[in-house]
C-alpha cells in the first residue's frame, strides 16, 4: 500500500460518524435539486417527442440541448470570484445558488407553454432549463468539494447520488407515468413546483469557509485582467501543466462515450421494441432506482475501502461488460422481463462506476480553483453525450438497432485501455500532496 493510501485510511472518520454529519443529509437534498431538471431536458423530453411522432434524427439531436453541461466551465469562474450581488450576505456559494435556482423554476414553467407540435420552441426552453441546471450543478459541486474533507468525499458523493437518482425517478419514470392522468403540461407544472426544494436546501446549508490563501487571492485581485487571469487562466494552466494531464483528459472524454450513445436513443428504442409507457416507467423507475442506489452505495464503499484508483478500474470494467445487455435486449422485442433485467443491470453498473469516477474527478481539483476546474473536468466528461450522441439518431437509423447497440458496447473499450495506462503511470493521489495529476 502506498504512503498516500495509508494516510488516507488513517484520516478517514468512522462510517457511522459520517452518517451523523448533518452535511451528508444536506448533500442528499442537493443531489435531488441537481437531478430533477436533467430528464426534463433529456429522457422525459425525448419520450414526449417520440410520442408526438417527431423524427428520429431530431430526437437524437436533442442530446445537444445539454451542451450547457459541457460548456459550463466558460462561466463557472463567475461563481468562484464575482460576488452574487445583494445575495452576497448568504455567502459565495449559497448566494449564487439562490440567484440561479428561481431561474431554473421559471425555465421549467416556460416548457408548459409549448408542445411537440412546435418542437423548436419546446427544445429552446429545454436548452434554457439545461443552462440553469448546469449553473446550479457547478455551484453545488464546488460546495461539496469545499465542505467535505477528501476522506469523506466518497460518502458525500454516495449521498449526492442517492438524492440525484431519487430525483431522476420522479422527473423521469414518475413524470412519464403521470403523463397519462395529468397530461404532459400538468406534469411539467408539478416538476416546476418540485424545483423549489433546491432553495430550501440552500438556505439550510452552511457556507464553506475559504482557505486563507484563497481568501487573500479574492481580496487582492481587483482589476478585470487580474480577475480573468486568476479565474480562467490560472486554473486551466495549473491543471494543464501537471504530469499526465493530456492522458487524464483523454480518459475523461472516453469514459462515458458508449453510455452516452446508448442512453440517448432509449425512448425510441423502447417504442420500437413494443414497450408501452407504463413498462418504460417501471423499468426506468423503481427497478432502476433501487439498482443504481445499491450500486452507488457499493461504489462509495469501494472507494473508501480500496482507494479511488482500484475502485475506478473494477467498476469501469464491470460497466463495460454490462453494456452488452442493450445488444441482447434488441433481440427480445416485447419481452418484459428482459427489459427489467437490462434496466436493473445497467443502472447498478452506472451507479457503481459513477461513485468512483466522480471521486476521481473531485480529487483532481485544486482548492484554489474548485468550481472552475471541476466544471471543466465534468464538462469534458459530458462532452460525448452533448456532441457525438447528438448523431445517435442518424447512427441508429443507418445501422439498425442490433448493430447500433453492438457498436455502443465496443465504444467503451478504448476508455479501459487508457484507464489501465493512466492508473499505472499517473495513479490518483490525495489532493495537495503531489505535484502530479491528482
Amino acid at each position: 500500500m502506498s504512503e498516500s493510501a495509508i494516510l488516507e485510511a488513517e484520516s478517514r472518520p468512522p462510517f457511522s460518524a459520517m452518517l451523523a454529519d448533518r452535511r451528508i443529509w444536506l448533500m442528499l437534498g442537493f443531489g435531488f435539486a441537481s437531478g430533477l431538471p436533467l430528464p426534463l431536458s433529456g429522457f422525459t423530453l425525448r419520450q414526449w417527442l417520440a410520442e408526438g411522432h417527431v423524427a428520429l434524427g431530431l430526437i437524437g439531436l436533442t442530446a445537444n440541448i445539454g451542451l450547457a453541461y459541457s460548456l459550463k466551465f466558460l462561466w463557472s469562474p463567475v461563481f468562484d470570484n464575482a460576488p452574487p450581488g445583494l445575495l452576497g450576505r448568504l455567502g459565495r456559494r449559497r448566494g449564487w445558488l439562490i440567484a440561479v435556482q428561481p431561474l431554473l423554476t421559471l425555465a421549467c414553467l416556460l416548457m408548459v407553454l409549448t408542445s411537440p407540435t412546435a418542437p423548436a420552441a419546446l427544445i429552446g426552453f429545454a436548452a434554457l432549463l439545461a443552462f440553469c441546471s448546469a449553473s446550479q450543478d457547478t455551484i453545488i459541486d464546488a460546495w461539496r468539494i469545499e465542505t467535505f474533507p477528501q476522506a469523506m468525499q466518497g460518502t458525500a458523493l454516495a449521498a449526492y447520488i442517492w438524492g440525484y437518482r431519487g430525483a431522476l425517478l420522479i422527473s423521469g419514470a414518475g413524470a412519464i407515468a403521470l403523463a397519462t392522468p395529468w397530461g404532459w403540461h400538468g406534469v411539467f407544472v408539478a416538476m416546476a413546483a418540485l424545483t423549489l426544494i433546491g432553495p430550501i436546501v440552500t438556505l439550510l446549508a452552511p457556507e464553506p469557509r475559504l482557505d486563507a490563501a484563497v481568501a487573500h487571492m479574492v481580496a487582492v485581485a481587483s482589476s478585470f485582467a487580474q480577475r480573468f487571469a486568476r479565474s480562467v487562466v490560472e486554473p486551466l494552466t495549473e491543471f494543464a501543466t501537471r504530469r499526465g494531464a493530456l492522458v487524464v483528459l483523454l480518459f475523461i472524454v472516453l469514459f462515458r462515450l458508449g453510455e452516452a450513445l446508448a442512453g440517448t436513443m432509449l425512448p425510441p428504442f423502447y417504442r420500437h421494441l413494443g414497450f408501452d409507457r407504463a413498462q418504460v416507467a417501471l423499468a426506468n423507475g423503481p427497478i432502476s432506482l433501487a439498482s443504481v442506489l445499491v450500486g452507488a452505495a457499493l461504489g462509495g464503499w469501494l472507494v473508501a475501502r480500496i482507494g479511488t484508483g482500484r475502485a475506478l478500474l473494477i467498476t469501469g470494467c464491470f460497466q463495460t461488460l454490462c453494456m452488452g445487455m442493450y445488444f441482447a435486449l434488441s433481440y427480445t422485442a416485447g419481452v418484459h422481463h428482459m427489459l427489467m433485467a437490462t434496466a436493473a443491470v445497467e443502472s447498478f453498473a452506472e451507479g457503481l462506476a459513477d461513485a468512483a469516477f466522480i471521486t476521481y474527478l473531485s480529487a483532481l481539483c485544486s482548492r484554489a480553483h474548485t468550481a472552475t476546474q471541476y466544471a471543466l473536468l465534468s464538462s469534458i466528461a459530458a462532452l460525448p453525450l452533448r456532441t457525438v450522441a447528438g448523431l445517435s439518431g442518424y447512427m441508429a437509423g443507418g445501422l439498425g438497432w442490433h448493430a447500433f447497440y453492438a457498436m455502443t458496447a465496443l465504444a467503451t473499450l478504448p476508455s479501459i485501455a487508457v484507464m489501465v495506462y493512466l492508473l499505472r503511470h499517473y495513479p490518483p493521489e490525495r489532493r495537495g500532496q503531489s505535484e502530479g495529476v491528482g
